[in-house]
C-alpha cells in the first residue's frame, strides 16, 4: 500500500501575516491525520517561514520551482541547494502553468529533476494532456513523451526519488470535469508506461491528481487503486478544506 501524499500549492497567493495563519490553522488540524504524508509549497518569500512554523512536525515543506543551474548569473533564481538550506523536501517540478507561461520544456523539466535530486529533496513530476490534445486523441502519446523524455534524461532511475502529479489541463478552468474513473485511467495508463522500463519502480511510484481535487470529490478519487494523493491547488489555500482532503486520503488508505 502507497501512502497517501496530499500536496498543496499555494501558487502566487498570500501575503506573510495569511501564509503563517494558514500553515499554523494545517499544522494545528494534521496532528489528529496518521495516514496522509502532507505536504505544503507557499511561495518563495514564505519558505523561511514555513521552515519556522514547521519545523521538525510532520508537515513537510516543498517549493513550487527551482532552477535548471546550480549557481551563478542567474538573476531572479533559487537553486536546488538554496532551497534544501531552507527545510524543503519537496520540489514541483514542470507544473502545467511552468510550461505554458514560462516555456517550459521536457529538457528543462529533466534539469531540475536531476539538481532536486541531487540536493537530496523529492520532485514532484508534473504531467499532462491540453484540451486540443486530448480532443485529437493524443493524451497517451503526449504524456508518454513527457515520460520518455525523462527517462531518456535522467534514466529510470530516477522514477525511484521521485513522485509524479497528473495534472488534466483540459479540465482545470475549463468547465469540463474529468470523472473519477477518467483520472484512474490516466493514472493507470502512467504507471503501466513506468513498469515497461521498470515493473518494481512502477509499483512503488506515487502518482498524484492534480486536477481540482476538493473536499466534495476528494475520497472517491483518492480511492481509486492508482491514484495515490493530490496536488491541490485552491482547496489548499483553506485550511479546512485541504485537512478534509488529507483527511479522505487517510480514510482511502484505510
Amino acid at each position: 500500500m502507497r501512502q497517501p501524499l496530499i500536496a498543496g500549492n499555494w501558487k502566487m497567493n498570500g501575503t506573510r501575516s495569511s501564509a503563517e495563519a494558514l500553515m499554523k490553522a494545517v499544522l494545528q488540524g494534521t496532528s489528529a491525520i496518521e495516514k496522509s504524508e502532507i505536504v505544503v509549497c507557499p511561495p518563495f518569500p514564505f519558505l523561511a517561514l514555513g521552515e519556522q512554523v514547521l519545523g521538525a512536525s510532520a508537515v513537510r515543506l516543498g517549493a513550487q520551482n527551482v532552477c535548471t543551474e546550480a549557481s551563478g548569473a542567474y538573476t531572479g533564481e533559487v537553486s536546488a541547494q538554496m532551497l534544501a538550506e531552507f527545510g524543503c523536501h519537496y520540489i514541483i517540478c514542470g507544473h502545467s502553468e511552468r510550461r505554458e507561461h514560462y516555456g517550459e520544456t521536457d529538457a528543462i523539466v529533466a534539469k531540475k529533476l536531476a539538481l532536486t535530486i541531487d540536493q537530496g529533496m523529492t520532485p514532484i513530476l508534473c504531467v499532462g494532456e491540453t484540451l486540443e490534445q486530448r480532443e485529437q486523441g493524443r493524451m497517451e502519446d503526449v504524456i508518454a513523451g513527457q515520460i520518455d523524455e525523462i527517462i531518456n534524461r535522467n534514466t529510470i532511475a530516477s522514477f525511484g526519488q521521485l513522485e509524479i502529479a497528473y495534472e488534466p489541463v483540459w479540465a482545470i478552468g475549463t468547465g469540463k470535469t474529468a470523472t473519477p474513473a477518467q483520472a484512474q485511467a490516466v493514472h493507470n495508463f502512467i504507471r503501466r508506461r513506468i513498469a515497461d522500463h521498470d515493473p518494481a519502480i512502477a509499483a512503488k511510484v506515487r502518482i498524484l491528481y492534480g486536477g481540482s481535487m476538493k473536499p466534495g470529490n476528494a475520497l472517491e478519487l483518492l480511492s481509486q487503486a492508482d491514484i495515490d494523493g493530490g496536488l491541490i491547488g485552491g482547496a489548499a489555500l483553506v485550511a479546512e478544506d485541504f485537512l478534509a482532503i488529507c483527511q479522505a486520503g487517510g480514510t482511502a488508505a484505510g
